[in-house]
């Protein structure tokens, strides 16, 4: 099948924009508790009402402070409360937000609010705030620095005293669906990061869809979601808006450290991630038990909720033997896994990798459904999604309800609708080449099924072409290498070359337990133990998972173990998790060499 759409599920106010949600959740919902908030380690529930004269309060101080419609605000933070309650304020003074990384380097700052033309910005902590007092000399158009953590809401409820309710209210109404709500900028694996501008209509498009078409998980009054993923990452804002549209609880945290205490804290019923984190929870759970001395029973447990799962998408379903194995493991290991996952869970939404197929087998086994969806900063984040009643684990699902996918004759992914960007800021270039005839490129290569799944097979221009001349999608072996407890990051390599090869890294907190498990000298690290033949082993059926997904011409015939980790400090990947293979492969040119030698 070459294209694919569904009917829209949801109407886009003609004339509104996002702060209209804010209202008539505090007219329709007054006593709802549409926000969690975590003061002094406890969660605390913030209803419709107190929300809306949250927003108001801070909207006056940047009214009083000079801000005017269509100016840009940036935001540098984490994920937090507070970043939500900015954000709705910033629309509701008639303003545009930039979001910017809070691990942003002082040049990415500047680039971003340069460009941006970012007449405030508010930041979370000194440490930005310093950042920014050391470009304002190079930021003639910033006047305003606000920091959180130095009582920026207060500051601000303070300067807004004269501003009314009705001032903020005849203000929020000054957009319209088409007018920018904001201007994301992309993680930049390449060059310098392009300002994607979503409008009003795209998140309404984008959200609206999403609830619509995933309604049992986003019940008014039941649901809740705890957002820890980075709220500048257009992802973690379709979460913010999705549970505000609905409406349903919202909690944030500001990292993933701790994720095991505060799903049990929050306990959500819907959990929003990256495959990283559901592969953290597998693989914690497997070492648990394996040191714990029950590492075969998990193992079984594991390969009965993959089989179960598998069952169900097949004629007759799971037979008689298989039904009372899970039944009895779900009593002595799912149950204990979904309390990991805060006990009350049934569904979660991935994104921003392929998950594989393997952990969506057994998630859905245990009974906790990871829908795999598929989308970019362009596309107002997902453009495609499993629903939850018709889900086919190893797509992306269906496209956005309202959008068309279309797959070009070189296998391109192109997509159409109200929730695709309108253009780059200020880049009729970059945009000219993006959108042709209102499709967007999205640079991704895939297949439609029969039933209009999507399923991704790699990058255009991220596609290997060896000295054989065969082409390979390094996502495809990379994805189920890095599934592999042990391997943090994996970068295929092989264009050009002979074969393929394949730099890893070592998982720091895995590789701590496994050291002691093999004996290992205390305080091992993955530079002491590249060599070491125990750990190549390890890594080595990680790579073999990998081959067994393709062809042997495809296939991972040597590999390197790095000393070092891919990081965002190191410049090695994304905020948003995504590699900078030019990067890497330049900084570790030696050691793609030493793959070669020989």
């Amino acid at each position: 099948m070459r294209e694919f759409s569904l009917p829209a599920l949801y109407e886009v106010p003609s004339d509104g924009n996002l702060t209209d949600l804010i209202r008539r959740n505090a007219a329709q919902h007054p006593d709802t508790a549409v926000m969690g908030r975590k003061v002094d380690g406890v969660w605390q529930d913030v209803t419709a009402t107190a929300f809306l004269a949250e927003v108001r309060a801070a909207a006056k101080g940047l009214i009083a402070a000079g801000v005017k419609p269509g100016d840009r605000v940036a935001l540098i933070s984490r994920t937090r409360y507070e970043w939500v309650l900015i954000d709705f304020a910033i629309w509701s003074a008639g303003a545009v937000t930039v979001p910017v990384y809070e691990t942003s380097s002082p040049e990415q700052i500047q680039w971003i609010l340069g460009d941006s033309g970012a007449t405030a910005v508010v930041v979370e902590s000194a440490g930005h705030a310093e950042a920014v007092a050391g470009l304002r000399e190079q930021l003639p158009a910033l006047a305003h620095v606000w920091q959180i953590d130095a009582g920026a809401l207060d500051e601000l409820r303070t300067a807004g005293a004269g501003i009314t309710d009705e001032q903020v209210d005849e203000r929020s109404s000054v957009a319209n669906a088409d007018d920018p709500a904001t201007i994301v900028y992309t993680s930049g694996t390449t060059g310098r990061p392009k300002g994607c501008v979503l409008t009003h209509r795209n998140f309404f498009a984008e959200c609206g869809n999403v609830v619509e078409r995933l309604k049992p998980l986003f019940r008014t009054g039941e649901c809740s979601v705890l957002l820890f993923l980075p709220a500048a990452h257009v992802f973690g804002r379709l979460v913010e808006v999705a549970s505000v549209l609905a409406p349903i609880r919202l909690g944030c945290v500001p990292d993933i450290k701790n994720l095991t205490d505060e799903l049990a804290g929050f306990r959500p019923t819907l959990i929003l991630g990256v495959p990283r984190v559901f592969e953290k929870v597998y693989n914690s759970a497997r070492a648990k038990a394996q040191a714990d001395g029950k590492g075969r029973i998990f193992d079984a447990a594991a390969d009965t909720a993959i089989a179960y799962s598998r069952a169900l998408d097949a004629p007759g379903g799971p037979g008689l033997g298989l039904r009372l194995k899970h039944k009895i493991f779900s009593k002595l290991v799912y149950s204990k896994l979904h309390t990991v996952l805060g006990g009350r869970g049934e569904y979660a939404i991935s994104g921003g990798a392929p998950l594989g197929e393997r952990l969506g087998h057994f998630f859905r086994g245990i009974g906790f459904t990871v829908l795999e969806g598929y989308g970019l900063t362009e596309s107002c984040a997902a453009t495609a999604f499993n629903p939850w009643d018709r889900q086919k684990i190893g797509t992306v699902g269906q496209p956005l309800p309202g959008s068309v996918v279309r797959i070009a004759d070189d296998g391109e992914v192109l997509l159409h609708g109200e929730h695709v960007f309108a253009g780059y800021w200020q880049n009729e270039a970059a945009t000219a080449e993006a959108l042709t005839d209102g499709w967007f490129h999205t640079g991704d290569v895939g297949t439609l099924d029969e039933d209009g799944y999507l399923a991704i097979t790699g990058r255009k221009k991220e596609i290997l072409v060896t000295a054989g001349g065969k082409n390979v999608a390094p996502a495809v072996i990379e994805d189920r290498i890095r599934a592999h407890a042990l391997v943090a990051e994996c970068m295929v390599v092989g264009d050009a070359r002979p074969f393929v090869g394949a730099l890893v890294t070592i998982d720091e907190e895995f590789l701590g337990r496994w050291v002691q498990e093999h004996g290992k000298p205390a305080g091992a690290t993955a530079a002491s133990l590249r060599e070491d033949p125990d750990l190549l082993a390890a890594v080595q059926k990680a790579v073999d998972d990998g081959n067994a997904a393709v062809s042997k011409a495809e296939s991972v015939r040597k590999f390197r173990i790095l000393g070092s980790q891919f990081t965002e400090e190191s410049g090695h990947i994304t905020p948003s998790l995504k590699l900078k293979r030019n990067v890497v492969a330049k900084d570790f040119a030696d050691e793609i060499e030493a793959l070669y030698r020989g």
